[in-house]
Parts: structure tokens; C-alpha cells; sequence
């Protein structure tokens, strides 16, 4: 039996990146989607709607009220414009979305047939802004920003590079390939984790040295970020336990926060035994300081810390909860491949873990605070899968589809 094409609603604001929808389109079409358009009056002044009509080789929608408009059609046919294209949508993504659009959503203002539709559309919406870099991060467009991803809205944000008003800095649509793959992994893999209870621990911890000061790593919250990004958008219950320091995700994930490694062990002892599955991507502090001092340690004396290695985390996990399954993730320095290898499932023995994903940390373009990683995944059973060097959002898809592959995970078993 033929699987039914989905749908993806492109919505079109008048950003002067509207030309790139046009290349998004064609890859879209070659995943083999159907396409509908949607463009606002001001972006059908940017970019002439013939020139996608002959691509997509179908009208675009552009007018709420069509010519000849009448309300007795309406009710006598029961069919609205905006509600059929929405009810028709397996998703849709504003490409560029503008600080206009994005404020009209924000507010659920519903002024054309753009908006009012993304006002019905009840499946995942993709919001992708471009604009100046002084009005990106303009404290209105930001308070948009969060408002549409605590209601769920996924924000792919705009990166750095030359802006087509003549300024340099971040404002500049996402390139259109990662667009691409960011709505078929979306459409693709929707239900995969759908049942599975799923914690993500995310970012560095941080150990004081008086009340103002601590010691900490390098950890972003990158990695764990993304995996956890991966799991949400596979249907998985998650639980995202994050370091305060960390990125947050771009969707509306429940979250608990922490700043030490206690705290965060603390979350995770409260939590575990309710869940099925742990990727524990944390850096956790190796060391806690002994003589930790309490106010304010004067600068004008010498201080000699004393470290003292803590308990780790990891090893306390399979005591909590023995049925959980458990991906650990472990940084190495300047270590080959095999080693790396050796070590991560000399690391899973004594965790107990099902599977280790670990990276070397001594690269400067991939790892602690990059936006790209590289990492081999070991299981139980002494296997193990080079994940090649890419963006960690990359890297967590493929992570994350490994270990749903060998281990098939289950909540039944």
C-alpha cells in the first residue's frame, strides 16, 4: 500500500531573504512532498508568485478574501480557505519569518490569510527569522522569541554573516540545506519514541570556591541539548535536566536546571525512577573543593585549593533504577581511535551502561563549546560506530537513531 505524500505549508513574509524559499522549495520537492505556498501582500511585492507557481506548478494562496467573495457560499459549501490549507498541513514553516510576522503570532493576530492560518494549523510549525542584527536582538523580537517557543513553536535561528542591509552580524536566514533536514526530521521521525520516557542531563556543572567564585568546564550544554532535541521531536516524553550555563532548546521541553553536581544528582535521583532511559551527556565536575570557604576569599592573598575527587554520578545511576537504560557519554583527551574505544567500554563495564558515546575533546573544532562534534558509540556487546564529524545537531539525529537501532529500546522489556 502507497504511502500518502505529506504536506508542508510554506509560509512566505517580506524579508529580503524571501528569494531563498524559492531553493527551499526544490529540495523540498525532492523528498518528495507535497508543497502549498502562502505569501503575505508584502512578499508578493519581493518575489513575483509566477516564478513559484511554475515550480510547485499550483496557485499560491495569497489573499484571505478572494475575489468575488461571498458568505453564502460559505455556509452553504462549509469550507474556508485558511481552515482547509491548515487542516491539509503535516507542517508548516514561515521562511523568512520577519519581526512583523513573528510578532503577529506571538500576539495571535490573524490580519491575512499567513497568519490566520497559522492560527489553525494544529501540527508542528517551524519559524525561521532573518532580519537586522539590531532588530533580532531587539528586546521585543526576543520576548517573541520565547513566548512562541513556550507555546511549542520551533525556532530555527538566524546565524551570523553579511546582512543584505550592509551590516555583519547575526540576523542572516539559517542556510536552507539545514532547513531541509530539519523539516524531514520532523516529518520523518515523529513517532519513533512516541510511549518512551526519556532523561536528558545537559551542560557543565560548577563547584564553589566561596560565594562568589567556582570552578567549572568548558561544557556548552550543545550536545545534550540537541540529543535531547532529537528525542522530543521522536515523540519521546522528555525530561531535559539542564545546567543553568547551558543552551536552552529550542522547543517548549520541560526542564529542571541546576549549577552543581549534587543538585543535579539530586534531580536525577528524584526523577529516575519514573523513566526508561537516560542519555547522560552532562559534564560533571570530577572534583569538589575541600576548603571551600564561605563569603567572600580577599584577593590579596595567595589560596591553595584542595580538590577532592567526588562521587561519580554515572556510577549511581544502574543503583537507582537497574531497568533503565542507560547512554552514558564520556570526553577523552588526545586519544586515537582505539583507545577511545577501549576506554568508553572500559567506562560502560563499570557503569553498567548499555552503550557509551564518547569524543575526543583535544580537537579545536569539535567538542566543549563548538557548535560540531565527532563521536564513536560503544555498546554492551563490544560493537561499536564512528559518527563522522558534523554539526551537533547532526551528530545527536544520528545518535540518537543508533542507539534507538541496536538497542531497541522498549518500556515493555
Amino acid at each position: 500500500m502507497e504511502m500518502m505524500k505529506k504536506t508542508v505549508l510554506i509560509g512566505i513574509s517580506s524579508g529580503i531573504a524571501a528569494y531563498k524559499a524559492v531553493a527551499l522549495i526544490k529540495l523540498l520537492q525532492q523528498e518528495n512532498f507535497v508543497i502549498e505556498v502562502t505569501m503575505t501582500a508584502h512578499a508578493v511585492q519581493m518575489i513575483p508568485p509566477r516564478l513559484i507557481e511554475k515550480i510547485t506548478k499550483k496557485k499560491i494562496h495569497t489573499n484571505l478574501f478572494k475575489e468575488g467573495f461571498d458568505y453564502k457560499n460559505i455556509l452553504k459549501e462549509r469550507k474556508v480557505d485558511h481552515i482547509e490549507l491548515a487542516d491539509k498541513s503535516d507542517l508548516m514553516v514561515i521562511v523568512p519569518a520577519t519581526a512583523n510576522i513573528i510578532a503577529k503570532i506571538a500576539h495571535g493576530i490573524a490580519d491575512d490569510l499567513l497568519t490566520t492560518t497559522a492560527l489553525a494549523v494544529t501540527t508542528p510549525i517551524l519559524i525561521c527569522p532573518s532580519m537586522n542584527v539590531h532588530m533580532w536582538t531587539n528586546p521585543l523580537v526576543q520576548e517573541n522569541i520565547k513566548k512562541l517557543k513556550n507555546l511549542g513553536y520551533q525556532i530555527i535561528e538566524p546565524v551570523e554573516g553579511m546582512l543584505a542591509c550592509g551590516y555583519e552580524g547575526k540576523g542572516r536566514l539559517e542556510d536552507v540545506y539545514l532547513i531541509r533536514d530539519e523539516i524531514v526530521s520532523n516529518l520523518n521521525y515523529a513517532d519513533l519514541l512516541r510511549g518512551r520516557k526519556i532523561i536528558v542531563t545537559s551542560g557543565g556543572t560548577r563547584e564553589k570556591i566561596d560565594d562568589v567564585r567556582y570552578i567549572t568546564n568548558r561544557s556548552s550544554g550543545k550536545m545534550g541539548t540537541a540529543v535531547a532535541e532529537s528525542c522530543y521531536k521522536r515523540g519521546g516524553e522528555v525530561l531535559l535536566l539542564r545546567a543553568n550555563s547551558a543552551v536552552q532548546p529550542r522547543f517548549s521541553i520541560p526542564e529542571k536546571t541546576f549549577d552543581t553536581a549534587e543538585e543535579l544528582f539530586r534531580l536525577i535521583k528524584e526523577n529516575i525512577k519514573t523513566y526508561d532511559t537516560l542519555y547522560h551527556v552532562a559534564a560533571v565536575s570530577d572534583f569538589t573543593i575541600k576548603n571551600r570557604k564561605e563569603g567572600k576569599l580577599s584577593s590579596n592573598q595567595k589560596i591553595a585549593l584542595i580538590l577532592e575527587p567526588r562521587r561519580k554520578i554515572l556510577d549511581q545511576i544502574k543503583k537507582m533504577n537497574p531497568k533503565i537504560r542507560l547512554i552514558a557519554f564520556k570526553a577523552e583527551y588526545g586519544l586515537k581511535d582505539s583507545q577511545l574505544i577501549k576506554a568508553a567500554y572500559k567506562r560502560l563495564l563499570e557503569a553498567k551502561a548499555n552503550a557509551v558515546v564518547a569524543n575526543d575533546i583535544s580537537k579545536p573544532d569539535r567538542g566543549f563549546q563548538s557548535d560540531k562534534n565527532e563521536v564513536i558509540i560503544v555498546w554492551e556487546s563490544g560493537e561499536y560506530k564512528k559518527i563522522p564529524l558534523g554539526l551537533k545537531r547532526t551528530v545527536a539525529e544520528e545518535i540518537v537513531d543508533s542507539i534507538e537501532s541496536v538497542l531497541a529500546l522498549s518500556v515493555n522489556d
